[in-house]
């Protein structure tokens, strides 16, 4: 359950970050001239974010399933 909630942050975070980055380049990049902002927040808002947020969801599932136990302890004692 632990790994499922850091997976799910990472995703939070992943969504924003590449939202924004998708709307920066889209507005950058598009030769669009008559809607390029609508262009834009579609873009970053149905496939950057949800491309970026998958993306960061495995990062951090797989990245809490090597994370050290909490209380310091690695090995179960006796």
């Amino acid at each position: 359950m632990r790994r499922l909630g850091i997976g799910l942050a990472w995703a939070l975070a992943g969504y924003v970050a590449g939202a924004l980055a998708g709307y920066a380049l889209v507005a950058a990049l598009s030769p669009n001239v008559h809607d390029r902002d609508v262009e834009a927040a579609m873009t970053a808002v149905f496939v950057a974010g949800p491309l970026a947020a998958l993306a960061a969801f495995v990062a951090g599932f797989v990245r809490a399933a090597r994370a050290p136990a909490v209380g310091g302890a690695s090995t179960p004692p006796g």
